[in-house]
């Protein structure tokens, strides 16, 4: 394998570079947003009710149409430590791929907790400590936000509660040792200590745990303690505008290359980085710019965009939470146990759904063995180990790069590689070893997750 010397792989901005406002999307959608419900009245909810586990700027933003809100300088300072975070250019794995394309991508990684998630815990944290609470409580995945809300708590002098998908708890012991360093307390859900916890360990002891029933326990112990803000690392609106400060310093690095994207691939759960990276490069396409592709790689095992229906439903699985317009596999469906925790979500982000729906994105569902098989492909090439739900985007991009090389196109592929997986090993080890399993939902379970969605006339 051949390199030339001045072939740049790296691009990277100064820290005058960050940007001063996070984007809205919500403002380029006709300046409408579908209304987040009450349950109880199938009316628009309150905003008493939403600051029942809400500081109020987050209330804001959350149902906000604005195109921009600017980021506080508190926060912004705190950003210095990581972004902005570097873009390369892949040119070793183009060469293993011997494709035409060209291959970015734009690596989270270098954040202090490994991963995209503290660009939206810091501001949470800020915002929560400015309203006068003691304390953050939260879910978590793979743990890679309640890493990001345990460091951000700790900076503003606040207390952590996490809880941890059971099955990631167990798979990832190190994420949780490093949230318990940054002085978190972290429990795996179910678990015993709350009402929504313990319902569900009496109908199945060994449940392996989702996000939707670690939110119902998150949301209850903040209900139960004003001192307490709830915060969320994916999905809702104002999470998906503070991670688009990757996006933004995409498109100017980009600019350094002297090129733009064809395609721009992020993994999908909840759609935070998807969100984050994708939304300022559809605003530009939307205000008259250039045509591109926007892809969502989900896990076939959590196929919510490409299975999932377009529904009023609840993101947690004991119905705490109010109804939000989305891409829903319904509030009681269970995944299987993938390594891709961070993409264990029944629900995706409404504006990611809208866009989806809106047939502005487009999403593919992918088998675990072959995620596994481009994050080690990756890495050989790249030095990098992408963390399992980085390694979907990495899938999707290396699939496209290869039909770029059957069709003899040269296309710009810029990839969302939202963290590192040094705390996956384990989970790299059983892709090695031949013994991952390749886990499908059976049909029975995906219908009985869309028997869960509510009957709502309105959507």
């Amino acid at each position: 394998m051949r390199f030339t010397l001045n072939e740049r792989v790296k691009y990277t901005l100064s820290e005058d570079d960050i940007p001063t406002s996070w984007l809205n999307i919500a403002a380029d959608f006709g300046g409408t947003a579908a209304p987040i419900l009450d349950p109880a009245t199938g009316e628009p909810v309150s905003r008493d009710e939403l600051a029942r586990s809400m500081a109020e700027p987050l209330i804001e933003q959350e149902l906000s149409t604005e195109p921009e809100f600017e980021i506080p300088g508190p926060v912004r300072d705190i950003y210095r430590q990581w972004r902005p975070t570097p873009m390369y250019r892949a040119r070793r794995l183009e060469r293993v791929l011997d494709t035409p394309a060209r291959i970015y991508y734009k690596y989270e990684g270098v954040a202090p907790s490994g991963s995209l998630k503290p660009n939206s815990a810091v501001p949470q944290a800020y915002y929560n400590k400015q309203a006068g609470r003691t304390g953050l409580v939260t879910e978590t995945g793979a743990g890679q936000w309640g890493t990001a809300i345990a460091s951000a708590a700790a900076m503003f002098g606040l207390t952590a509660k996490v809880f941890m998908v059971g099955v990631s708890f167990r798979q990832k012991p190190y994420r949780r040792a490093l949230m318990e360093a940054y002085g978190a307390i972290c429990s795996a859900s179910p678990s015993p200590e709350t009402a929504a916890g313990r319902a569900i360990l009496a109908e199945d002891p060994d449940h392996p745990g989702s996000l939707g029933i670690a939110k119902s326990e998150a949301m209850e112990v903040a209900w139960a303690n004003p001192e307490l803000g709830y915060t969320r690392g994916s999905s809702l609106n104002h999470v998906c505008a503070h991670q688009t400060v990757i996006g933004q310093e995409a498109m100017a690095q980009m600019a350094l290359a002297d090129d733009y994207p064809d395609i721009v691939v992020g993994p999908c759960g909840g759609g935070s980085t998807l969100a984050g990276m994708c939304f300022p490069f559809l605003r530009d396409k939307l205000r008259g710019g250039r045509e591109i592709r926007l892809i969502a790689a989900e896990p076939v095992a959590c196929p919510t965009l490409t299975r999932g229906r377009i529904a009023y439903d609840h993101s947690d699985a004991a119905r705490l939470t109010p109804l939000s317009r989305m891409h829903t596999l319904g509030h009681r469906f269970v995944p299987p146990p993938v390594h891709a925790g961070g993409l264990r979500a029944h629900d995706s982000s409404p504006l990611i759904s809208r866009a989806v729906e809106n047939g502005l994105m487009e999403a593919v569902a992918l088998r675990q063995v072959a995620v596994f098989e481009a994050g080690i492909m990756f890495a050989r090439a790249e030095g990098i180990l992408p963390a399992p739900e980085s390694s979907h985007a990495v899938r999707a991009a290396i699939d496209e790069a290869l039909r770029c090389r059957e069709e003899g196109r040269s296309k710009a592929i810029l990839i969302a590689l939202s963290g590192h997986g040094h705390f996956d090993l384990a989970a790299y080890e059983k892709y090695l070893s031949g013994t991952l399993p390749d886990d499908e939902p059976s049909e029975e379970v995906f219908q009985q997750g869309l028997d869960s969605i509510p009957q709502l006339a309105t959507l």
